[in-house]
């Protein structure tokens, strides 16, 4: 069964600012308002509450897609650790992956 592309018909922006709206909540975890800054920033204006019903609209069919793109976890998880000085303190940075 193939999936049918996703209709923007009757939207008043255009797919690109919608898919991009929704790509960055779900990409980047954000919340409706951090993902509506950033539309700002870029001079759209549009609402958190518009992201969110965008996001439960077309949100689905993005996340699948980010998860295949994913890839499987595997069992294996990776610990980087980095030490850096800063102003002359050392700061720790840890970082845990679920593939390398």
């Amino acid at each position: 069964m193939t999936r049918q592309p996703p209709s923007y018909h009757g939207y008043r922006f255009p797919p690109e600012i919608i898919s991009h709206a929704v790509w960055l909540y779900h990409l980047f975890c954000l919340s409706f308002r951090d993902a509506e800054d950033l539309l700002a920033q870029r001079g759209v204006t549009v609402t958190y509450e518009t992201i969110r019903q965008w996001c439960r609209t077309f949100g689905p069919a993005y996340a699948r897609t980010l998860r295949r793109r994913r890839g499987p976890m595997g069992d294996t998880w990776y610990l980087d650790e980095l030490f850096v000085n800063i102003q002359g303190r050392q700061q720790y940075r840890c970082d845990l992956t679920g593939r390398h």
